[in-house]
């Protein structure tokens, strides 16, 4: 795979100053309209050791304007990021739209590490493929990838290496990225031609890069990035073969007459008596299992999604009355920010997700995106369509690690809900509570019942189930929410 890039390729300095004077033009004139434009760019640079990577990316740093620019390397995980999803330190830096990240490795250190250490082939296999979904996604999304892997042949490798081991700061930067091991030239690159061949696709494709003349490997660098927002700027192929849909895991569905919401028992009560029993004992039974998650460093993340007026507010206080302020957060989703908009719609939520023994609380979440989002046409067919696996891909990463997410259905009938929308409005310090908007969203009943069926059906899996609370009771509602929630604690905890 890599004979290619053994052909010595090489530039003269007079033609090197040649063409740098027009490409340094044509990337900071591509670098502005970029900026005009709904797409990031996101470079990855990997390659053998001793090829220049920390060489070509200061070149780029030199010829574009920094500051649509950020530079992230991934060393030594931080305490944060060990108390996370592996991807959730790669999430938080993704450029907006419109900008450029240049990514040390990315994604692939974590392949390229377990593949040394003879992780087991599934297991490795199982890392390749979800790359390829989180590429895909970001490209469906409006990324440009540009993926760039430098390579040396063995005895070039091996005199830069040498020549290294005297000049310490580069023998420095060198020792913190790769370990050791990495020297074995063989070795690594059979691991990376696997790796290379595995992801190599049409929306995020490889480019194997000779860099034995630096001269030749910056020019060709600074072509490959500015191709790409030049891509972004005027839409390419690879974008149009992106933004087909996944395939759903069930197909279409036909709801008809019934869906899974018909199966849930409205008519539950709870009197107030047995209520106030009920409550405190699991509130006293979720203080504890709270504290045993924090020293069992085992994160909670609890989603509620319902019907406007199904009590989601009203069971998450009672959540929250139990776990101490120190352990748990609470976030009330809304519409996007300016900030939020200019990312991939799951980045708000990957920033939000809690460190290990710590909980969050999701009034509203990521299922916007296959409910309100895709009833009132603010995502496309498409989008709201892709969304189910992108989801269930998001939600196996939050469990991976033993951590617990629980998703919460609130239900209520239509008539209940018109009979709390009315009380609303007659009760002076609940009149905030009622909006036009609720009122607009209940005339599309039958659109949610729709989407509601396709989303449980769809995204509920046994890492992350669904629970459909009955909610024309109050409550019922709240107790069994809470009943839950302790019952998933013990069972997730041994306690």
């Amino acid at each position: 795979m890599f004979e290619a890039a053994e052909l010595g390729h090489k530039l003269s300095k007079e033609e090197f100053k040649e063409q740098e004077a027009a490409l340094r033009t044509r990337l900071l004139n591509c670098q502005r309209e970029l900026g005009k434009t709904a797409s990031p760019v996101i470079v990855i640079v990997s390659g053998v050791q001793g090829a220049g990577k920390g060489s070509v990316v200061n070149r780029l740093n030199e010829w574009l304007d920094t500051r649509g620019l950020e530079n992230w390397s991934f060393w030594e995980q931080s305490d944060e990021e060990k108390d996370r999803p592996k991807a959730w330190r790669y999430w938080r830096v993704l450029p907006a739209r419109g900008t450029i990240g240049i990514f040390f490795g990315g994604w692939y250190n974590d392949v390229i590490d377990d593949a040394y250490l003879k992780a087991d082939d599934g297991r490795v296999e199982a890392q390749l493929n979800r790359i390829d979904d989180y590429e895909r996604m970001l490209s469906q999304d409006g990324a440009k990838l540009v993926k760039l892997w430098f390579h040396l042949p063995r005895q070039e490798q091996k005199e830069r290496l040498e020549q290294s081991s005297h000049d310490q700061q580069s023998y420095w930067n060198m020792a913190k990225e790769y370990t050791g091991k990495k020297k074995e030239y063989a070795r690594f690159v059979s691991i990376a031609e696997r790796i290379v061949r595995a992801t190599d696709t049409g929306v995020a494709p490889w480019h194997i890069i000779e860099a034995t003349d630096e001269n030749y490997r910056d020019i060709r660098t600074g072509e490959l990035v500015c191709r790409a927002m030049e891509d972004a700027i005027h839409g390419d192929e690879a974008a149009t073969a992106a933004d087909v849909p996944d395939a759903g895991a069930l197909g279409d569905t036909d709801v008809g007459d019934l869906t899974v919401l018909d199966t849930v028992d409205l008519s539950q009560r709870l009197k107030k008596k047995d209520y106030r029993e009920r409550l405190a004992e699991m509130q006293a039974s979720l203080t504890e299992l709270a504290w045993e998650a924090y020293r069992q460093k085992r994160a909670c993340i609890f989603v509620f999604e319902g019907w406007d007026a199904a009590g989601k507010g009203g069971a998450i206080r009672r959540v929250t009355q139990a776990v101490d302020a120190r352990l748990r957060r609470t976030i009330s989703v809304a519409a996007p920010t300016d900030e939020e908009r200019a990312h991939h719609y799951l980045w708000r939520f990957w920033r939000h997700v809690p460190r290990a023994g710590h909980m969050r609380i999701f009034d509203r979440s990521w299922y916007g995106r296959v409910l309100v989002e895709r009833v009132e046409g603010f995502a496309t067919p498409l989008e709201w369509q892709r969304a189910y696996r992108q989801i269930n891909s998001f939600e196996e990463q939050l469990t991976e690690r033993g951590d617990l997410l629980l998703k919460f259905w609130v239900h209520i009938g239509k008539d209940e809900q018109l009979a709390r929308f009315e009380l609303r409005e007659q009760t002076p310090y609940k009149q905030h509570k009622i909006t036009e908007e609720d009122w607009r969203n209940r005339e599309k009943w039958d659109l949610y019942r729709e989407a509601i069926n396709d989303m449980v059906s769809r995204t509920s899996t046994e890492f992350a189930p669904w629970y459909l609370i009955p909610g024309n009771d109050k409550r019922f509602a709240r107790v069994d929410v809470i009943s839950t929630v302790v019952r998933a604690l013990r069972k997730s905890l041994g306690a």
